[in-house]
């Protein structure tokens, strides 16, 4: 274990209660469940505790070290959100305008009679998708691993993988366009590629390419140098290898993505972002300090506030997500999830009323608590099944590996506070 514990007491902590993070996150690499963490607590200033926990590369001996490259996956969607919002402000969307403005791929499109049935089997859709539904995931698109039946097959043989796909940005439009909803539009939060559609509207409403506008309009200006949707040579060995679990559940296997030369043709806004644990921190302090960090401004503190407030129907909380009762103390807004009861959340994990923040597929997560004036983002690479069946993965006695420190380490940090 190597870590950075500036453990300051001005910011509230008991050092000793802190020190109890990385011995923990320590016992679950010591017992083969993950590769490593990089951990990181802000509050009130200051950087608080860093943790670099076990190795990045297994087999190269490589340990975690702070500017550790991760693929975030989800984690990726909130930035997207917040490019999307900046053109809002500028005037050039409304969150009520259908997206066949923008891309007529989506005109007249069908719902399926059965979320689960045939393919053949639909109905006009009622409505057109609006912005407003891509960035609630209210749209009725789907992913392959949130669907169930013929239209889970039907997307991965469309599209291929959610996150790494060789198709550019206008022909993975017109694939997904050819599939039917899963459900009509708005009826109810449905996880799918919704925010990889937002991207690419972004690219098209702005005149350029999504990941230029990241880089000229968000990145470049907060100065967020290594995050992006690919790693150039130079930058690789930092990068974290993606490992999970084989079969006899006893050894990590290392399945990271190949490196491509170049921009990969997909910069999907719904999951292909590369970062670290301080660039997330710096985007991270910028949504805590309600949109402006060092003098740049990226959205207003009114579209902040609209951004982090929950936009789902009670009914539409009642739906599990991924097979649990998600929504039980939070709800979600334009790209983030939204602790709105912290008594009921606490199962899941920590947080203050109106702590958001969003995770991402291989265990990455991130949160942002205005209450404590707090930031904690927990890094790993850890690649396991997606949909229902992770969920029971617990009850099985499958180790879920890092999975399971996340909430102890949100537990722990909340504990050090005195709360």
């Amino acid at each position: 274990m190597d870590g950075d514990q500036s453990l300051k007491t001005k910011a509230g902590f008991s050092p000793e209660s802190l020190a109890a993070i990385p011995a923990h996150l320590q016992t679950v690499a010591d017992a083969g469940d993950l590769s490593g963490f990089v951990t990181l607590i802000w509050r009130k200033g200051e950087v608080v505790q860093v943790n670099t926990v076990g190795q990045r590369d297994v087999a190269g001996g490589k340990p975690m070290t702070r500017d550790t490259m991760f693929r975030i996956a989800s984690m990726t969607k909130p930035i997207t959100s917040v490019a999307a919002l900046m053109l809002m402000e500028e005037g050039k969307l409304r969150l009520d305008d259908p997206i066949t403005k923008w891309a007529p791929e989506f005109a007249d499109m069908k719902v399926l009679k059965d979320p689960t049935g045939p393919l053949d089997q639909v109905y006009d859709a009622p409505r057109e998708i609006t912005i407003d539904d891509l960035m609630t995931h209210r749209s009725g698109l789907a992913y392959g691993f949130t669907s169930v039946g013929p239209i889970a097959h039907a997307y991965e043989h469309a599209l291929g993988s959610p996150l790494a796909n060789p198709h550019g940005p206008d022909d993975w439009m017109k694939k997904l366009a050819a599939l039917p909803l899963s459900f009509a539009p708005g009826e109810r939060f449905h996880y799918s590629h919704a925010t990889d559609v937002l991207g690419f509207l972004v690219g098209r409403i702005a005149g350029t390419t999504f990941q230029d506008f990241l880089q000229t309009r968000i990145f470049g200006p907060l100065g967020m140098i290594d995050t992006d949707f690919w790693c150039p040579p130079d930058k690789r060995d930092r990068m974290a290898k993606l490992y999970r679990l084989d079969e006899a559940n006893d050894r990590l296997e290392d399945v990271s993505f190949v490196h491509e030369d170049h921009q990969p043709a997909f910069c999907g806004g719904g999951g292909g972002l590369i970062s670290t644990a301080d660039d997330y921190l710096t985007f991270a302090r910028l949504m805590l300090n309600k949109g402006e960090l060092n003098g740049v401004r990226l959205i207003s503190e009114e579209t902040h506030a609209l951004m982090c407030a929950n936009r789902l129907t009670p009914e539409q909380r009642q739906i599990p997500f991924m097979g649990i009762p998600f929504w039980m103390g939070q709800g979600f807004g334009l790209g983030v999830s939204v602790i709105t009861d912290p008594e009921k959340q606490a199962w899941m994990g920590a947080g203050s009323e109106g702590s958001f923040g969003w995770p991402g597929a291989f265990g990455t997560w991130w949160q942002a608590d205005p209450v404590e004036d707090m930031v904690m983002i927990y890094l790993i690479q850890n690649s396991m099944a997606l949909g229902p069946e992770a969920a029971s993965q617990l009850a099985t006695g499958q180790r879920l590996g890092g999975r399971a420190a996340l909430p102890v380490f949100q537990k722990l940090t909340y504990a050090a506070l005195g709360k």
